[in-house]
């Protein structure tokens, strides 16, 4: 029921400097975003093609920010200058995945509603569910189920997405994610028990789909920086840069783009 990353959220001092980071090292554009009302935090979005996004969120209220998972990773995150704090991954019915999870032993509590108002005074709304843990990039993911409707999250705003064009010159999306950890095998089997995730051994890295995307867990010299996210886009040759706290290594890829099934 898990059908793949959702988006990763990305701790910055500034997500407004950091999307001209984005669009200009990278040519990812950052078109989506606003306030959270009451949790302290705002964010601008990179939407790409295969459904996920990348999350630049900042904070601009401590106190407020400490009474959210998310937002306290990311807190945790920008005490080091930020980078990835945590990600998420997507679920259809996520009160059966939750069940389902809880009798296999895993820790995550009982999903939780959110929702904000846009701009133009619509509700966007999603659930979202936590391990017993604090959110980490090396530690175990949240789970989120999105309400398909709207003009962000309806048919016309998915499939606008999944062709939309990035200054890259295509679309774009997200191939996987690798992690470095102290211990990869240690880490793969806290994400087999709490998510049932198969997860193989390779040599010293632990490996495992999540839907369409791969996470790779790394040794944590082998890496150099805590997070490579893996891109695919219509380029000719590779592109990579190190900005926001990670590696963004874009790879040539035909994009394919994979609406996901609304609910």
């Amino acid at each position: 029921m898990i059908r793949g990353i959702d988006h990763l959220v990305i701790a910055c001092p500034d997500p407004d400097k950091a999307a001209a980071t984005l669009e200009s090292e990278l040519g990812l554009a950052v078109t989506g975003g606003g306030r959270h009302p009451g949790a302290g935090s705002w964010n601008r979005i990179a939407w790409l093609a295969d459904g996920s996004y990348l999350e630049l969120i900042g904070i601009d209220d401590r106190e407020l920010a400490s009474s959210s998972p998310v937002n306290a990773a990311a807190l945790r995150a920008l005490e080091s200058g930020g980078g990835l704090a945590t990600y998420s991954l997507l679920v259809d019915d996520i009160d059966l995945t939750v069940l389902g999870l809880q009798a296999a032993g895993a820790t995550f509590g009982a999903p939780v509603h959110g929702s904000r108002t846009r701009d133009d005074g619509e509700l966007v709304e999603w659930w979202v569910a936590f391990p017993d843990r604090p959110l980490a990039v090396d530690g175990v993911p949240f789970l989120i189920q999105h309400a398909y409707f709207g003009a962000e999250w309806g048919p016309e705003a998915l499939a606008e997405r999944a062709r939309f064009e990035h200054p890259i010159g295509s679309p774009v999306h997200l191939r996987g994610i690798d992690i470095a950890a102290t211990d990869p095998v240690a880490m793969g089997a806290t994400l087999h028990a709490e998510l049932q995730l198969d997860v193989w051994a390779v040599g010293e890295l632990a490996v495992t789909d999540v839907g369409v995307h791969v996470l790779r867990i790394v040794p944590r010299g082998d890496l150099g920086l805590p997070v490579a996210v893996n891109l695919g886009a219509g380029i000719a040759s590779p592109r990579t840069a190190e900005v926001l706290g990670l590696r963004f290594i874009v790879e040539p890829a035909e994009v394919r783009a994979t609406v996901p099934k609304l609910s």
